[in-house]
């Protein structure tokens, strides 16, 4: 068995002397994990930071085995972020989150591309990759099942002055309505009901409180291990400083 595909580096973990397991978040194989004989060795070990985009090369004797990756360099996007400690823990976010939310093997071709133009704003000094990184959290819900509509109230039907959001179905809740559980609602920032919108500051951790919220609801609590990942509450703890 035997397939070739570009894949982002979402994890390289030491097996045996020298050999890694290399999981890629690839377009048309989902994610999916492979070993890399040399892998954990000086040479190599730059090639497969997160983030890192690889043009790969899977075989295996069976298609459900583990299976041997060779990998070339496409673009090191880990290595450009190494002087920003904060872009560079939301890269390992993105990367941490998108191993533990998707199934293995499951083609999601828009997290995949969404992942991409979220790697490319975090290299982009002009680019506003905060809300990029909520938008993305919330495409990943999206395409996992679990989409969250902020279009209109889900108690009045309003579509103006839209302040929270139900953690019971994911729809948003106008001020009026949510006037009396506003101590049980999550909070909505206003840049999320924009198609262009940009968030900065308490609106980023607000938006990211509702991505996590419902992350850890839906998908998060299927694992063995339902906390969040550790890379996740890194990048809010850096942001809140």
């Amino acid at each position: 068995m035997e397939w070739r595909d570009d894949g982002i580096v979402l994890s390289a973990r030491k097996h045996g002397e020298s050999a890694a397991i290399v999981t890629l978040l690839t377009r048309d194989h989902g994610r999916h994990a492979g070993l890399v004989r040399g892998g954990a060795g000086r040479r190599a070990r730059g090639l497969y930071q997160p983030g890192n985009h690889l043009r790969a090369t899977w075989r295996g004797r069976l298609a459900d085995h583990l299976g041997a990756y060779t990998c070339e360099m496409m673009e090191a996007v880990a290595a450009g972020l190494l002087a920003d400690p904060l872009r560079l823990a939301a890269l390992s976010s993105a990367c941490a989150v998108a191993e533990a939310a998707l199934p293995e093997r499951e083609v999601h071709i828009p997290v995949y591309e969404g992942l991409q133009i979220l790697l490319a704003a975090l290299g982009d000094e002009t680019q506003p990759w905060s809300t990029v990184y909520v938008k993305w959290e919330i495409g990943l819900l999206q395409e996992l099942g679990f989409g969250l509509d902020f279009s209109q109230c889900a108690a009045t039907g309003e579509t103006e002055n839209l302040t929270h959001v139900s953690p019971k179905t994911g729809r948003a809740v106008s001020a009026g309505a949510a006037a009396p559980y506003r101590d049980k609602l999550l909070p909505l920032p206003e840049f999320l009901l924009q198609a262009g919108g940009v968030g900065e500051g308490d609106a980023i951790l607000e938006g990211l409180k509702v991505t996590g919220y419902f992350l850890g609801r839906h998908v998060f609590s299927q694992r063995r291990d339902p906390k969040p990942p550790d890379a996740r509450s890194r990048l809010i703890d850096r942001l809140r400083r």
